[in-house]
């Protein structure tokens, strides 16, 4: 018997590493959902051209084309409502978005951020963890809420900082945890198993073991 698929809308911005597992895992019949659709704000995303290789609907809202940042996050959502998603991702969407943007997916809106948050929020990751010198870094999958990169975590990977990195190696090494933690962190959430509670996700009514 055949499980009902969670539908599911993913944006993006670039390359679409992050993508491109989800949809592997997804084929595999691992992740229980149906991704209806892509979305750019990038028209030349390579990312769209892997959702296109498997099949999957894809849309360009180019953010060059709207006078302010309420104008295109309204058109985005209007194209996004379009596929009527349970759960939309965030898989390298390189767009600060907007509070009535994410409070309209407030509990259904996940992002994937290149460090062990709360540390190191915003951009240029690996270089500012190998500036602070730190021994461990990682990755993490949270809730997006109007704070930057401050939703409550729902999994994260960690990966030892080795002597002589740079951040092209650090950022590799931990974007082959981001591939891992991602979809497993989409599957949780379309089996119904996670909920945010006091600012927490709750994996099966429990704290997640993976969370800091």
């Amino acid at each position: 018997m055949s499980r009902r698929r969670l539908p599911l809308v993913a944006l993006i911005s670039g390359r679409g590493s992050n993508l491109q597992s989800i949809i592997d895992a997804a084929g595999d019949d691992d992740l229980p959902v149906e991704i209806r659709a892509v979305l750019s704000n990038e028209p030349d995303a390579y990312g769209l051209k892997r959702a296109r290789r498997a099949g999957i609907e894809t849309r360009v809202v180019n953010h060059r084309d709207y006078e302010s940042r309420h104008d295109f996050d309204a058109a985005l959502v209007n194209v996004i409502d379009g596929f009527e998603p349970g759960l939309v991702v965030l898989a390298g969407f390189m767009r600060i978005l907007t509070a009535d943007f994410v409070n309209h997916y407030h509990g259904r809106l996940m992002n994937i951020h290149p460090s062990l948050l709360p540390d190191f929020p915003g951009v240029d990751t690996h270089q500012r963890a190998l500036d602070a010198g730190v021994k461990e870094h990682g990755a993490s999958v949270h809730f997006v809420t109007p704070e930057l990169d401050g939703g409550p975590v729902i999994i994260q990977a960690r990966v030892p900082v080795k002597k002589g990195d740079d951040a092209d190696a650090l950022a590799a090494r931990v974007l082959e945890k981001e591939h891992l933690i991602y979809p497993r962190a989409i599957k949780w959430f379309a089996e119904g198993r996670l909920e945010i509670d006091d600012k927490r996700v709750l994996l099966d009514g429990k704290p997640s073991l993976d969370q800091r």
